[in-house]
């Protein structure tokens, strides 16, 4: 396979800048047949491959792409959906630039496989064809409770299913899903694509229980005494802040929140209209893949104008370079080098700017990363109606979880046996970001499948 020479390597075609703004579609169009055939026969089947070494979910990136290149949707389907529970979401919301393309062999001169966007295109042309991945059905008398439907929820519970293993979901939202329904906008991930997969786990014999948050609603200790085994993946969603004077301004306003009030409201569910920031000058502090989407959902909202700072260039800039990409595109403002000091306040209290420092990229320090250095004297102001923070997120901490001895770490994160994902507490299992902290959708649904392996064998030995 040396096509790689004579065919260039292509994107998914994109709508139009000046179409996509105006609603939440998600802006990338999934690949036609010809084309996933034709990118797929530009990979060269490396010995080593190290795609499928740097995806965390290892999944069989050159196997799919050869049956692909083959014309054989079927198999590359089958084999996509067994070490992934949902690669149509992995292919439209994974780093690809990251992990599996940036490590592909033709990145450097020939252009990475387009990996991410033959793996939507596998499945979802797989579902119009009428494939469905396999589960046997509820096949033993053995039961799990999971704690958060997140993406390492939903992952665990897709291979206790595919094991026959009954299992009940907890969700203290109205809907399943968690980041993926209310924390990734749908231009990015349609959530029809989440209900699609939530259904067929419910097919599968997955109870859901929504609107029921564990410990208030249901007591832990119930759901302890009624399974076999539990899981928790409550994710990490309490808002990182960086103790700024007048950062508690009532219109600074943390990441989240917003995402999900603009979620809520294009779901046409009720919301807190103090998000509406129509013709309101909006400032986004940080760089990473959250505040991009903070960024491009303002942009859709008609606000006035949008501004990311950042106190590195775009060259560090934590998050995906696809989504830095279009929010430039899209008409989002980058002031890079500024660091933030103060938020300035009215006499009401309200903010109206943030003050900054300049700052410039000095020697490197252990890890290899450019220090950081103030420049004395460049004090400036942004102007700001509303701010937005979004500088990452830790672990809420249950009571439960110390009431039935589950350890946590300093940072709030629960201490696991990383090689089984099981808790302090026996039988209690636990992954994804509230074990990580903020971390990627792909290794939280890593962590999912490899609790599920750890729970199967434990229970069905």
């Amino acid at each position: 396979m040396r096509e790689f020479l004579t065919t260039e390597r292509i994107d998914p075609a994109k709508r139009l800048v000046v179409e996509r703004i105006k609603d939440f579609g998600e802006i990338y169009e999934v690949l036609e047949r010809s084309d996933a055939a034709t990118q797929s026969e530009r990979c060269i089947q490396c010995g080593d491959p190290f795609c499928l070494n740097k995806c965390p979910l290892h999944n069989y990136i050159p196997q799919w792409l050869k049956s692909i290149a083959e014309k054989d949707l079927e198999f590359a389907f089958k084999l996509s959906n067994e070490p992934s529970p949902f690669p149509e979401v992995m292919g439209r919301v994974c780093p690809h630039d990251k992990l599996c393309e940036g490590d592909c062999t033709l990145n450097d001169g020939h252009g990475a496989i387009t990996i991410g966007s033959i793996e939507t295109y596998i499945t979802e042309a797989g579902f119009k064809a009428g494939f469905k991945p396999e589960f046997p059905g509820v096949t033993t008398d053995k039961s799990v409770a999971v704690i958060g439907s997140g993406p390492a929820g939903l992952s665990v519970a897709t291979y206790l299913l595919r094991s026959g293993i009954a299992v009940t979901m907890y969700e203290r939202s109205d809907r399943a899903g968690g980041l993926l329904t209310y924390g990734i906008p749908s231009f990015k991930l349609d959530k029809k694509i989440v209900e699609r997969r939530v259904k067929l786990l419910k097919e599968a014999g997955l109870k859901l229980v929504l609107d029921c948050e564990v410990g208030k609603d249901i007591a832990f200790e119930e759901i302890a005494n009624t399974h076999d085994a539990m899981f928790i993946g409550v994710g990490a969603t309490k808002a990182k802040r960086a103790s700024l004077v007048g950062e508690n301004a009532p219109n600074v306003y943390d990441a989240m929140d917003y995402l999900t009030a603009m979620q809520r409201k294009n779901f046409k569910l009720s919301y807190d209209k103090k998000f509406d920031f129509k013709d309101l000058n909006v400032v986004v502090i940080g760089g990473g893949d959250t505040a991009m989407d903070c960024l491009r959902t303002a942009k859709r909202e008609e606000a006035k104008s949008v501004n990311c700072l950042y106190r590195r260039d775009a060259h560090n800039m934590p998050g995906s370079k696809k989504e830095y990409k279009n929010a430039m595109e899209e008409g989002v403002d980058f002031t890079f080098f500024a660091s933030p000091k103060e938020i300035v306040q009215d006499e009401s209290g309200n903010a109206i700017a943030v003050e900054i420092v300049k700052t410039t990229l000095g020697a490197k320090d252990e890890s290899g990363r450019q220090r950081m250095e103030e420049v004395k004297g460049s004090e400036t102001r942004v102007n700001a109606d509303v701010i937005i923070m979004s500088l990452g997120f830790d672990p809420e901490v249950p009571s439960f979880l110390a009431e039935n001895g589950i350890e946590t770490n300093a940072w709030g994160g629960v201490v696991i046996n990383e090689e089984t994902h099981e808790t302090t507490t026996s039988g209690i299992y636990a992954g994804g970001d509230c074990f990580r902290g903020a971390d990627l959708v792909v290794t939280a649904t890593y962590d999912g499948r490899e609790a599920a392996r750890s729970i199967a064998k434990a229970l069905l030995k």
